[in-house]
């Protein structure tokens, strides 16, 4: 086997390795934004519901 050859598959294998990091890396991070976008529009729901149901509250008392 020629020291070329070796050195190819050291390479390669050395790239799979740096490859897989890599996208670990970018689907963490992915997944990371994806969770927080999630976060931010159930927390935009829930602040409309609150500040509708204070709105109401408010409603009923200048009725009264």
């Amino acid at each position: 086997m020629k020291m070329s050859t070796v050195w190819s598959i050291v390479g390669a294998i050395i790239a799979i390795i740096i490859a897989w990091w890599v996208v670990n890396v970018a689907f963490s991070i992915a997944w990371f934004l994806v969770k927080a976008i999630i976060a931010v529009v159930v927390a935009a729901v829930i602040f409309a519901l609150i500040k509708q149901a204070f709105r109401s509250k408010d409603k009923q008392r200048t009725r009264d």
